[in-house]
């Protein structure tokens, strides 16, 4: 082969090993092997060895990797479900549970990018206090003959290990509202449903950590004033939702499905 063609020749294959397969060991070599024919041949049977066990590993490495897709997103939709009761006992750490819901609020979306969604973790005492709340409240409004059902309610998720509590800064909606005129009536929408989706992964992402569960709450409006004065919440956070989790109990409970051809439409296909 000529030393021009060589070049090219060299040069095509490595910058495509290297776009392909770039952590294949075989990207830098790819110069090695046809760029320099002489130093290949010449090579001492103990770096080709290396070279080996370095190419075996790295392959075994790529095939053990689990590829993140689409089946892999859906097993953990199809996980999340509904627990009552749960416990105190977790299996994972306070900081491995602030770690999910802080990434989770990183990377929700938001429209406009607005980052409209606050949120408040309560464990251990905090998260019994908010209940011992949700029970005073109640048992002002709840008939008497009707309260201990409610009080046995309180104190289920009171048995819990901790509540998420969701909210959305009513100053950046309204920000965003000035901002964009045109479209000042959908904003508070939009925020609802950045809200939504935060509920959901935190949800999911906290039951896909193993023997914990969960369960939504919406005891907002009626406690929103003790909330924020318990925990020196800004006045601008609106409560929207109380996300339940300890450990489980039991299984879920059975659940019905309406027919997915009846929800679902699809055209042009």
């Amino acid at each position: 082969m000529r030393p021009q063609l060589l070049a090219v020749t060299s040069s095509l294959l490595r910058s495509t090993t290297a776009r392909l397969y770039p952590s294949s060991p075989l990207a830098p070599l790819s110069g090695l092997i046809l760029g320099h024919q002489s130093l290949a041949v010449k090579a001492q049977p103990q770096y080709q060895a290396q070279q080996q066990v370095l190419y075996t590993s790295q392959t075994a490495a790529n095939m053990s990797a689990t590829p993140i897709n689409a089946n892999s997103v859906l097993d953990l939709i199809k996980n999340r479900r509904t627990y009552y009761p749960l416990s105190k006992d977790l299996p994972i750490s306070k900081e491995r549970i602030s770690e999910i819901v802080k990434e989770a609020v990183l990377h929700v979306p938001s429209s406009f990018n607005a980052q409209s969604n606050r949120v408040i973790v309560l464990l251990g005492a905090d998260h019994e206090k908010l209940w011992d709340i949700a029970t005073d409240i109640l048992k002002a409004i709840v008939p008497a003959e009707a309260f201990q059902a409610t009080a046995d309610k309180m104190g289920m998720f009171k048995g819990a290990a901790g509540t998420v509590l969701f909210f959305e800064d009513e100053k950046t909606v309204q920000k965003q509202q000035s901002d964009y005129p045109m479209y000042a009536d959908k904003f508070p929408g939009w925020a609802t449903q950045s809200d939504a989706m935060l509920q959901f992964v935190v949800w999911t992402a906290l039951e896909a950590e193993g023997a914990i569960g969960a369960n939504l709450q919406h005891y907002n409006p009626l406690i929103n004033e003790r909330v924020a004065a318990e925990w020196n919440v800004p006045s601008d956070w609106k409560l929207n939702a109380q996300l339940v989790f300890g450990g489980k109990t039991g299984e879920a409970g059975p659940k019905s499905q309406i027919p997915v051809e009846e929800r679902v439409k699809v055209f042009g296909a």
